[in-house]
């Protein structure tokens, strides 16, 4: 089968292959995926890279999340799966072989039904970006009447984020650094954005909240936005942390203690499996009712998967990037 590779970690140019390598045949319990689709997260570019860690097995066949057609079952599994469409989460975690390739074989339960309207290229963004979006929203405990800041609403994570805030009936307000980010963020449901290049943001927080502050806030890079949480979450308030641009940063501890603040870390690759399976089934029932937006900004063939990793690096589209395989 054809292939996406690295051999060691490095520039994409440098590392990053494209080759035939053997084709799998599912174990016990697996099945075997013709992937239509790939998707293409930061985690997989840091990966590649070795800034988040450093390569583990001899070849490494990069991404975390796809989708495709079950074409082949082993031991255990119904033959009734085969032709099912599905997409998948955690392909690469702790294994060598992703989903940046013609066929991908793992375990049954990680190939979740995609319904026939979604296509393969939204089937594509679903395992990192809206478990993680999820799982956030759920550990922020958001409800009627709470109001909720995400960080970044108009990046993969946050998009989803808002959209299953406002599933839960919260009021959202979300940080942008542009108008058609905000015009973005306002699609998938979001009641305020507020673009802190041009803005204060917090200022602009206690002004849409009455002086009150928020009741949690959704973060993406808890380095770079430590102080901000002294500036727009009220006493008790939450913080979930699901990412940081840096692995350690200066965080405003008295405030924290003072004012009783709960820090919320989650990692999307080691969900529990009550967690995982909460998120599964918010993910499939928001698919099947059609409400759900999935934010596809590119898609890139497996040919060009290179340019598929810049792009993500360089942080200019604005949604998802995809490998059509």
């Amino acid at each position: 089968m054809r292939a996406a590779f690295y051999e060691k970690n490095g520039p994409a140019r440098e590392a990053l292959k494209i080759g035939e390598i053997d084709t799998p045949r599912p174990g016990a319990g697996e099945v075997r995926i013709k992937l239509k689709t790939s998707g293409v997260n930061p985690s997989d570019v840091k990966a590649r890279i070795g800034s988040t860690r450093k390569i583990a097995f001899p070849r490494v066949i990069p991404h975390s999340d796809g989708a495709g057609v079950i074409d082949m079952v082993g031991d255990g599994v119904p033959a009734a799966r085969v032709g099912e469409r599905v997409w998948t989460w955690n392909a690469q975690w702790l294994r060598p072989f992703g989903t940046c390739a013609e066929y991908v074989t793992l375990p049954s339960g990680m190939a979740v039904r995609l319904p026939d309207e979604t296509s393969f290229e939204a089937g594509a963004c679903l395992g990192i970006p809206a478990m993680t979006a999820y799982h956030a929203v759920a550990v922020a405990q958001a409800m009627p009447g709470m109001t909720l800041l995400v960080s970044g609403g108009a990046g993969a994570v946050g998009h989803y984020a808002i959209q299953f805030a406002k599933m839960a009936g919260a009021n959202v307000i979300t940080t942008v650094s542009s108008a058609d980010k905000a015009k973005l963020a306002k699609a998938a449901g979001a009641d305020h954005a507020i673009d802190y290049k041009r803005e204060n943001a917090g200022e602009r927080v206690m002004a849409l909240t009455g002086k009150k502050g928020v009741d949690a806030v959704i973060e993406l890079d808890m380095a770079a936005n430590a102080n901000l949480m002294t500036q727009v979450l009220h006493p008790r308030g939450t913080i979930v942390i699901y990412g940081t641009g840096a692995p350690e940063a200066q965080v405003p501890l008295f405030f924290f203690l003072r004012n009783a603040i709960t820090l919320k870390f989650i990692f999307v690759y080691e969900l529990t499996a009550a967690e995982r399976e909460a998120a599964l089934g918010a993910i499939s029932r928001a698919l099947e009712a059609g409400t759900l937006i999935n934010n596809v900004a590119a898609t890139f063939p497996l040919a060009e998967s290179v340019a598929a990793h810049e792009a993500v690096e360089q942080g200019r589209l604005l949604g998802n990037v995809v490998v059509t395989i």
